[in-house]
């Protein structure tokens, strides 16, 4: 059952590959805020740097610019990302893999950067101690995920309407401070970004735009007439809507 929803999710952003960064505006901004969080560490020259979750390349780019000198090992769920990131010329290696199970074993990386992909993951908790257990001793992992109050006036729209949204349970701010606490060094925050378009049809394009349009486990899509109702209440409510974002760092101490 894992397995096949790993291929949906794997199919929906292959899928989406050569137009994502059309619709990636909020992916764009939060990449670059996660580099620039992490681009206070110093790394030596040929630092082992993992990427999970490479998408296009947008967060693969901001790490090539700071860290120029270090040794990248970028990384997705679906080859067709991993081939248009590879298409940008980056000098890194690229591997098809997913990153809640990873090929490496042992403390083979200085750092770890994830940008909006562990949302997808079946078990964040299991997920990250694979993923400390790849850090070299003082090595970070920093990540951006989704929270609990993403697209909050969509859910809104749902239960006014009578109906249960696709969108997963994401973590609160506090759930994902208790999932890091016996980490080294962990650090939690967040922000919110707005969606620059309005409605509920916009909204879907976004979503499937981007390749998210995979709904979360056991849902039953609604019909026509119920799909309707919600639009016509979101927009009724004004159609606004936006991420939220958790960014999250642990370290090998």
């Amino acid at each position: 059952m894992i397995a096949a929803r790993k291929a949906e999710i794997g199919a929906a952003f292959a899928a989406a590959a050569d137009r994502y960064e059309d619709g990636a505006d909020v992916q764009r901004i939060v990449a670059r805020h996660l580099a620039d969080m992490a681009a206070r560490e110093r790394l030596a020259t040929g630092a082992q740097i993992l990427e999970i979750g490479c998408g296009t390349g947008l967060l693969t780019r901001e790490i090539h610019a700071r860290w120029p000198d270090a040794l990248l090992t970028a990384t997705d769920l679906a080859p067709e990302m991993v081939d248009a990131t590879a298409r940008s010329g980056l000098a890194a290696r690229m591997i098809a893999m997913d990153g809640e199970a990873p090929v490496f074993e042992g403390p083979w990386f200085d750092m770890i950067l994830s940008s909006l992909a562990f949302q997808w993951f079946e078990n964040l908790p299991v997920a990250l101690a694979r993923l400390h257990g790849l850090l070299r001793p003082g090595g970070s992992l920093y990540f951006a995920t989704m929270g609990a109050e993403s697209f909050t006036n969509w859910r809104a729209a749902h239960a006014d309407a009578g109906a249960a949204p696709g969108l997963p349970d994401y973590p609160t701010l506090a759930q994902l401070q208790a999932m890091l606490t016996g980490f080294g060094d962990a650090f939690v925050c967040d922000e919110h970004h707005a969606l620059p378009a309005r409605g509920g049809h916009a909204l879907i394009r976004h979503f499937r735009a981007i390749g998210a349009q995979v709904p979360r486990a056991g849902y039953q899509p609604l019909g026509p007439a119920m799909m309707r109702r919600v639009i016509e209440t979101f927009d009724a409510q004004g159609g606004e809507t936006s991420y939220h974002v958790l960014y999250g760092r642990i370290t090998n101490v």
